[in-house]
Protein backbone atom coordinates (compact mmCIF):
# COMPACT_ATOMS: atom_id res chain seq x y z
CA UNK A 1 0.00 0.00 0.00
CA UNK A 2 1.20 3.19 -0.95
CA UNK A 3 0.29 6.34 0.30
CA UNK A 4 0.49 9.61 -1.56
CA UNK A 5 -0.98 12.78 -3.25
CA UNK A 6 -4.08 13.23 -5.13
CA UNK A 7 -4.13 13.95 -8.67
CA UNK A 8 -6.39 14.85 -11.17
CA UNK A 9 -7.07 11.54 -12.38
CA UNK A 10 -7.98 10.08 -8.96
CA UNK A 11 -10.74 12.53 -8.45
CA UNK A 12 -13.32 10.10 -10.02
CA UNK A 13 -12.76 7.36 -7.94
CA UNK A 14 -12.47 9.29 -4.95
CA UNK A 15 -16.08 10.40 -5.71
CA UNK A 16 -17.31 6.96 -6.11
CA UNK A 17 -15.68 6.40 -2.69
CA UNK A 18 -17.07 9.23 -1.31
CA UNK A 19 -20.78 7.65 -2.35
CA UNK A 20 -19.60 4.65 -1.13
CA UNK A 21 -18.79 5.43 2.59
CA UNK A 22 -21.05 8.85 3.10
CA UNK A 23 -24.07 7.81 0.91
CA UNK A 24 -26.06 11.32 1.47
CA UNK A 25 -23.91 13.05 2.76
CA UNK A 26 -20.92 13.06 0.47
CA UNK A 27 -19.18 15.20 -1.24
CA UNK A 28 -19.75 15.52 -4.98
CA UNK A 29 -17.28 15.36 -7.72
CA UNK A 30 -17.18 19.11 -8.25
CA UNK A 31 -16.74 19.69 -4.57
CA UNK A 32 -13.73 17.80 -4.43
CA UNK A 33 -12.69 18.84 -7.82
CA UNK A 34 -13.26 22.30 -5.86
CA UNK A 35 -10.99 21.13 -2.97
CA UNK A 36 -8.39 19.95 -5.43
CA UNK A 37 -7.42 23.07 -6.82
CA UNK A 38 -7.88 25.11 -3.85
CA UNK A 39 -4.13 25.37 -2.15
CA UNK A 40 -4.99 25.04 1.16
CA UNK A 41 -6.46 21.37 0.83
CA UNK A 42 -3.93 18.60 1.19
CA UNK A 43 -5.51 15.71 -0.51
CA UNK A 44 -4.18 12.16 -0.02
CA UNK A 45 -5.07 8.64 -1.37
CA UNK A 46 -3.94 5.42 -0.81
CA UNK A 47 -3.75 2.40 -3.37
CA UNK A 48 -3.05 -0.75 -3.49
CA UNK A 49 -1.70 -2.17 -6.95
CA UNK A 50 -2.78 0.73 -8.86
CA UNK A 51 -6.09 1.04 -7.27
CA UNK A 52 -7.21 3.89 -5.14
CA UNK A 53 -8.50 2.41 -2.30
CA UNK A 54 -8.81 5.26 0.13
CA UNK A 55 -8.36 9.09 0.45
CA UNK A 56 -8.08 11.93 3.20
CA UNK A 57 -8.48 15.64 3.10
CA UNK A 58 -7.88 18.40 5.07
CA UNK A 59 -7.79 22.39 4.81
CA UNK A 60 -5.01 24.44 6.54
CA UNK A 61 -5.33 28.10 7.62
CA UNK A 62 -2.68 29.54 9.56
CA UNK A 63 -1.92 27.35 12.86
CA UNK A 64 -4.94 25.15 12.42
CA UNK A 65 -6.00 22.10 10.12
CA UNK A 66 -9.20 20.66 9.69
CA UNK A 67 -9.39 17.08 8.73
CA UNK A 68 -11.92 17.21 6.11
CA UNK A 69 -12.26 13.84 5.63
CA UNK A 70 -10.83 10.28 5.62
CA UNK A 71 -12.33 7.37 4.28
CA UNK A 72 -11.20 3.77 3.01
CA UNK A 73 -13.18 1.31 0.94
CA UNK A 74 -14.51 -1.09 3.15
CA UNK A 75 -12.89 -4.61 1.54
CA UNK A 76 -9.14 -2.75 2.95
CA UNK A 77 -10.98 -1.33 6.59
CA UNK A 78 -9.28 -2.39 9.52
CA UNK A 79 -5.79 -3.08 8.23
CA UNK A 80 -3.79 0.21 8.66
CA UNK A 81 -4.82 2.10 5.66
CA UNK A 82 -6.70 4.56 7.60
CA UNK A 83 -3.96 5.13 9.94
CA UNK A 84 -1.63 5.63 7.26
CA UNK A 85 -3.77 8.25 5.68
CA UNK A 86 -4.69 10.16 8.91
CA UNK A 87 -0.47 10.01 10.05
CA UNK A 88 0.52 11.61 6.50
CA UNK A 89 -1.84 13.94 6.76
CA UNK A 90 -1.14 14.98 10.06
CA UNK A 91 2.23 14.75 8.54
CA UNK A 92 1.53 17.28 5.85
CA UNK A 93 -0.16 19.91 8.00
CA UNK A 94 2.44 20.45 10.55
CA UNK A 95 4.85 20.74 7.41
CA UNK A 96 2.39 23.72 6.18
CA UNK A 97 2.51 24.96 9.43
CA UNK A 98 -0.51 23.69 12.01
CA UNK A 99 -0.02 23.62 15.14
CA UNK A 100 -3.64 22.07 15.97
CA UNK A 101 -5.84 19.81 13.89
CA UNK A 102 -9.75 19.20 14.47
CA UNK A 103 -12.41 17.21 13.20
CA UNK A 104 -16.13 15.78 13.54
CA UNK A 105 -16.99 12.86 13.90
CA UNK A 106 -20.58 11.11 14.23
CA UNK A 107 -21.25 10.11 17.79
CA UNK A 108 -22.38 6.61 16.36
CA UNK A 109 -19.25 6.05 14.29
CA UNK A 110 -17.10 4.06 16.80
CA UNK A 111 -14.59 2.75 14.21
CA UNK A 112 -13.88 5.92 13.16
CA UNK A 113 -13.35 7.42 16.82
CA UNK A 114 -11.09 4.51 17.70
CA UNK A 115 -8.82 5.54 14.65
CA UNK A 116 -8.85 9.31 15.70
CA UNK A 117 -7.96 7.92 19.74
CA UNK A 118 -5.59 5.22 18.50
CA UNK A 119 -3.85 8.92 16.75
CA UNK A 120 -3.65 10.95 19.56
CA UNK A 121 -6.89 12.88 19.22
CA UNK A 122 -9.11 13.98 22.07
CA UNK A 123 -12.72 15.05 22.56
CA UNK A 124 -13.55 18.92 22.36
CA UNK A 125 -16.94 19.13 22.93
CA UNK A 126 -20.12 17.89 20.96
CA UNK A 127 -22.66 19.67 18.74
CA UNK A 128 -25.88 18.33 18.93
CA UNK A 129 -28.01 17.77 15.82
CA UNK A 130 -25.13 18.48 13.20
CA UNK A 131 -26.10 15.93 10.88
CA UNK A 132 -28.95 16.58 8.38
CA UNK A 133 -30.51 13.48 10.35
CA UNK A 134 -30.25 15.07 13.73
CA UNK A 135 -27.51 12.75 14.54
CA UNK A 136 -24.37 14.67 16.71
CA UNK A 137 -21.17 14.80 16.50
CA UNK A 138 -18.37 14.60 18.79
CA UNK A 139 -15.36 17.40 17.73
CA UNK A 140 -11.81 16.30 18.52
CA UNK A 141 -8.68 17.92 18.36
CA UNK A 142 -5.04 16.81 18.33
CA UNK A 143 -2.08 19.30 19.08
CA UNK A 144 0.43 18.50 16.17
CA UNK A 145 3.59 20.76 17.05
CA UNK A 146 4.57 23.36 19.29
CA UNK A 147 6.62 26.64 19.07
Amino acid sequence: MNVRQCKFEDILRVSELEKECFAGESWSYGAIASAFENPAYDMLVAEENGEVIGYGCTCTACETSDLENVLVAEEYRNSGVGTAILNALVANAAARGAEKIFLEVRVSNCAAMRLYLSCGFVGVHARTRYYSDGEDCLVMSKIIARK
